[in-house]
């Protein structure tokens, strides 16, 4: 039996023991921006940003020619065809903190400075903001004084919610579900210039392989290199059951079992699968890197507001825009299960 001193000084009745707080802050929330670091850095010079679409004649094997052919008639002449010329809108992120003198003076545990751990935390967070606006349903919206412009995300490539290739005509926005009906809001619209969002959803189906080597070979063909996949966790895992023609093993002198797929090699090259936690989970996307840039007009960039009182004001700010140099060279499977 365990005797207790009642003379003896315990924990319970004494003051002045000191806080063991840790100096280490524990976040987990995941900053990885698979999309944003894939994509290319590009300068917009205006709050619309326009590039150039081109596609060459398909080729023809017939079309020997005579000797001594002379071409004197305007049928004889290739007759030229303009560049298509897309556009988007550039979209404001920003984020605001505000720190107090005495926060800022007081002895912190974990850092030394509350507002340059602020500062880091916003920066983290509006990358991840500006990954998600690109798998956000969004179109392209002009604005106007009280309403914010939106640049079109990386759904609004995409006409055809089945799955795509990209769409034979680049100026093409035929959005056909599998039930065979069409909605014509989804993709780039020729007469206005803007891209829109998706439309016609249909009941959700599961991923299979044919149709995500269907849409890389279809990518291919329009002249992509879709090197990357990208999926959220559920479809990635998917992806890593597919058999194809390979085999798993067990490898037995460190007892691992090698159960994901990270390197899919299909007829037309090899593709990184990569996990997208911020990309919507229905989705898995083949992608040629190239064909996708952020532009700024305003890169990230840290603003000292005006000093008003007792504390320290700061913006970060970026103003940017998605630039979808050609949507045939990707391709999506969309409308699939989650679960």
């Amino acid at each position: 039996m365990t005797t207790v001193f009642a003379s003896a000084s315990e924990t319970y009745d004494i003051a002045g023991i000191r806080e063991d707080l840790t100096s280490l802050i524990y976040d987990i929330s995941p900053t990885e921006t698979p999309f944003f670091m894939m994509c290319g850095r590009g300068t917009a010079t205006s709050t619309r940003h326009d590039w150039q679409m081109d596609v060459l004649a398909a080729a023809d094997g017939t079309l020997a020619q005579p000797e001594g052919e002379r071409r004197t008639l305007t049928g004889d002449f290739e007759v030229p065809v303009a560049t298509i010329r897309p556009f988007n809108y550039t979209q404001i992120n920003s984020k605001s903190i505000s720190v107090t003198g005495t926060t800022e003076a007081v002895n912190k545990a974990g850092r030394a400075s509350e507002l340059s751990f602020q500062l880091a935390k916003r920066s983290k967070e509006m990358k991840r903001d500006m990954e998600a606006t690109c798998f956000t349903n969004q179109a392209s919206v002009l604005g106007s004084i009280g309403v914010a412009r939106q640049t079109a995300s990386v759904i609004s490539a995409f006409s055809d919610v089945f799955y795509i290739g990209g769409p034979a005509n680049p100026a093409g926005n035929a959005h056909t579900n599998r039930s065979g009906s069409t909605d014509n809001t989804s993709g780039w619209t020729p007469a206005t210039g803007t891209w829109d969002v998706e439309g016609g959803v249909s009941v959700a189906r599961a991923l299979l392989e044919s149709d995500l080597k269907s849409v890389i070979q279809a990518a291919w063909t329009n002249g992509g290199d879709p090197t990357t996949i990208m999926a959220g966790p559920f479809n990635k895992t998917v992806i890593s059951g597919f058999t194809g023609n390979s085999t798993r093993f067990d490898r037995g002198e460190d007892k691992r079992l090698v159960a994901a797929i990270d390197v899919y090699v299909s007829d037309f090259g090899e593709h990184r699968v990569i996990p997208n936690r911020f990309s919507r989970a229905s989705d898995v996307y083949a992608f040629t890197p190239e064909l996708w840039s952020l532009c700024y007009l305003r890169p990230f960039r840290q603003h000292a507001l005006a000093k008003v009182g007792d504390a320290e004001d700061r913006t970060i700010l970026a103003e940017w825009c998605l630039e979808i140099a050609n949507q045939s060279g990707n391709g999506i499977v969309a409308d699939l299960t989650t679960a």
